[in-house]
């Protein structure tokens, strides 16, 4: 029986210091719907392994083992005080993967994604301690970082458009992929289905499942369309992750050397770029915590930005260690946060807690890599999974790095630097944009000179636009 808050109070917890230690069914209710869907939404979570497979050269059961290390410390954020459901520093994955192809295969791929992964890790915990993270970002223009977000978006569609080696494209399934990912659009972005969704109670929930109903139809249309196989079963009831595997030849644990510092100093435009991004979806977790809010006045949410840092920042630097991770270690996955939040606002009798819910969602998901069926089932569809994640990334990540824009200038820097960034990588990306920044704003009197030129978006004058990002930064100082 978990223990009881007080009306308008927050969720009980054991403080340790900057962090809160929550256990399920003491601290926290068991919510089961969140559990049960979150069985199913493994599927997307073990999209990653196409990648590890092609890029790094794992087996899939080494992969698997880093997945399921990954998705443990998912757990980590519920457990400390950070009500949210994390995942992956999704735009920032096809950065990342170009970047570690400029590296030979093998070990020193392997060294440069330590390297990279352990430098993020420690960056994120030093701004999450000192409570640097608004400063920070404030120091980035935003021309900047919506070229970062502009050319996360564009390798995300390159990444599914382009032939890769070891990393199936669109070409290998491309019915499959284009079905899939228009009814994953229809559901997710379509006008006309958020007007239909909430007159239809059948229509509702399966909006609320996200990407998952593409992908269970998926597993049908692939081999039906003569793309993809049947899935597979053994008479295995769980699955057989090669952690000894992962331990021997992928980590510094066993054949990997300790990168050298050049490699350490070559990743810091990677790294800057990847907090770009994370830094977005910092802002998103308290916009959707926020406006859960409003609807439970039962419960007082209590997120904190800086230790959302230091939790996220502790997973990159343990995965460096035990299991480099292509995916990253990110503080949202914002699709099924946004799902658990709407369930939430139900009230108390649909979800006692926002913890209980994200803590019930990620158990799940961490209780589905382990079952043999299940990862038999979505084995067959993985590089669709991936392929729609990144389509859908892509379409999220060009919208957001497009309204980021405050002027037309903006928009050009971001657009000449997203391109670079998608087709040299991100420490040419990254100077392209501050060079560019530097040679139209230098000599400008004016602190925010980028937001006041004739706006982007007719409607939204650039002193609106101003007051808008004073107002998020007060909020994240705050």
């Amino acid at each position: 029986m978990s223990m009881k808050r007080e009306h308008g109070g927050i969720q009980p917890g054991i403080p340790l210091g900057p962090l809160t230690l929550r256990l399920p069914f003491i601290h926290y209710r068991f919510e089961f719907p969140d559990y049960l869907q979150g069985l199913l939404m493994c599927t997307v979570c073990m999209a990653i392994i196409p990648v590890l497979t092609g890029k790094l050269g794992m087996s899939f059961e080494i992969a698997l083992a880093i997945v399921i290390f990954n998705g443990t410390l998912y757990l980590a954020h519920v457990t400390f005080g950070d009500p949210v459901v994390p995942g992956w520093v999704t735009p920032a994955i096809p950065l990342l993967i170009a970047y570690v192809e400029t590296f030979a295969p093998g070990v020193e791929r392997m060294q440069a994604l330590i390297a990279f992964q352990l430098t993020f890790g420690l960056f994120c915990i030093l701004i999450g301690a000192t409570g640097l993270a608004r400063k920070v970002v404030k120091l980035i223009p935003n021309a900047v970082q919506s070229g970062i977000l502009l050319g996360a978006g564009f390798s995300a569609i390159m990444l599914v458009f382009k032939p890769g080696e070891g990393l199936k494209s669109f070409d290998s399934f491309p019915w499959t992929v284009t079905i899939c990912i228009g009814i994953a659009f229809y559901l997710l972005f379509s006008e006309h289905f958020k007007r239909i969704r909430n007159k239809n109670k059948a229509l509702y929930y399966l909006a609320n499942l996200g990407m998952m109903p593409a992908l269970a139809l998926a597993i049908f249309v692939g081999p039906l369309l003569g793309e993809l196989s049947w899935p597979t079963y053994s008479s295995d009831i769980f699955t057989r992750p090669d952690f000894a595997g992962l331990f021997r030849d992928f980590t510094m644990l066993g054949s990997i050397p300790v990168p050298p510092l050049s490699m350490f100093l070559t990743g810091l435009p990677m790294v800057i770029s990847a907090y770009i991004v994370i830094f977005g979806d910092v802002i998103q977790t308290q916009a959707l915590l926020e406006d859960a809010q409003k609807y439970r006045p039962d419960e007082k949410i209590d997120y904190d930005p800086n230790r959302s840092h230091i939790i996220f920042g502790a997973r990159n630097t343990i995965m460096s260690v035990i299991g480099p991770d292509i995916s990253m270690c990110g503080p949202l996955w914002a699709a099924m946060q946004v799902v658990i939040c709407e369930r939430y606002k139900h009230g108390p009798e649909a979800m006692d807690s926002i913890t209980g819910g994200a803590a019930s969602f990620r158990m799940g998901t961490w209780t589905g890599y382990f079952l043999a069926p299940i990862a038999s089932s979505v084995k067959p569809i993985l590089g669709v999974g991936l392929a729609s994640t990144m389509l859908i990334q892509g379409y999220v990540s060009v919208r957001v790095g497009v309204l980021k824009a405050r002027s037309f200038n903006d928009l050009g820097i971001a657009g000449v630097s997203g391109a670079i960034l998608a087709t040299r990588g991100a420490a040419w990306g990254l100077g392209a944009a501050i060079l560019l920044c530097l040679l139209i704003y230098l000599g400008s009197e004016k602190k925010y000179a980028y937001m006041q030129e004739e706006p982007v978006f007719p409607g939204n004058p650039p002193a609106k636009r101003l007051a808008e990002v004073k107002s998020s930064e007060e909020k994240l100082a705050a």
